[in-house]
């Protein structure tokens, strides 16, 4: 029996060493992918939550292909084996329906990048600064500090407004003032107003004040200016406190809306 089970060996002892070159190799092979996938998505920009899952993932491909190649160099019965894995990795996918959709989500959101962290958005409704983008899900901070996370899956199929990711926006406000006060005046008050506000830009264009409707209680003034995305709420608050100043100096009056009866005596 101890000569059998030498014989045998010294049958078997060439795919044993073949084996250990293909795992040597092999294993030498993955891990130099792996570092130059790492070099080359450290110098992308592709958040780091991404392309670190990303090689992850890959790292293990690559070495259940190299267990397959082993154990076939071995001469172990692959099929039993790839039908198992093809059976676990079809029962896997099934209950993992939702998350593998969010990770799928997740890359379109690392590799396309619509925002980045630190950018204010709003995704399905909701409104915040993106706190963090992980494989899974997308953190929203509120300005009165709530945490919102949306499932990737859901923030990839979704309408995005980024408000922060162009270095300019245009700032819209409409004043009312009444019917009987003069429209001129209150542009000139406004013209003032947007001047003295180092924030407001005169490019790409001019600020753009002008009648935009005769509604049924006042008249309407449109106010157009450009500001830098980070002065934007800044520069809306300071224009709407001081063109309240302006008019109430001007006495020009900001109309509430009214209802005139007039009486029949007959």
């Amino acid at each position: 029996m101890l000569d059998r089970f030498q014989q045998r060996l010294a049958d078997y002892a060439p795919n044993l060493f073949y084996a250990l070159i293909i795992f040597i190799v092999g294993y030498i092979v993955i891990r130099l992918i792996v570092k130059f996938l790492k070099t080359v998505f450290s110098r992308s920009h592709i958040e780091e939550t991404g392309w670190s899952f990303l090689v992850s993932l890959i790292r293990a491909v690559l070495y259940v292909i190299l267990a397959v190649m082993i154990l076939s160099q071995l001469q172990v019965p692959m099929s039993s084996i790839i039908a198992t894995l093809g059976t676990a990795g079809l029962a896997i996918g099934l209950a993992l329906k939702e998350s593998l959709s969010n990770v799928a989500g997740g890359f379109i959101i690392m590799f396309t990048r619509p925002f980045k962290s630190g950018d204010y958005v709003e995704i399905k409704g909701s409104q915040g600064i993106v706190s963090r983008i992980t494989i899974l899900y997308t953190k929203l901070l509120t300005m009165d500090n709530k945490c919102i996370m949306i499932p990737n899956g859901a923030v990839a199929s979704s309408i995005i407004t980024n408000y922060t990711q162009e270095e300019l926006r245009r700032l819209e406000l409409t004043f009312n003032i009444s019917y009987a006060d003069d429209f001129h005046a209150a542009e000139e008050a406004i013209a003032n107003v947007v001047a003295a506000n180092s924030f407001a830009l005169d490019k790409p264009d001019a600020p753009f004040i002008r009648v935009c409707e005769h509604s049924a209680n006042s008249v309407k003034l449109l106010l157009r200016v450009w500001v830098k995305s980070e002065n934007y709420w800044e520069l809306r608050y300071a224009l709407l406190a001081d063109v309240k100043d302006a008019f109430d100096r001007e006495n020009i009056e900001i109309p509430y809306n009214q209802l005139d009866v007039h009486l029949d005596k007959n």
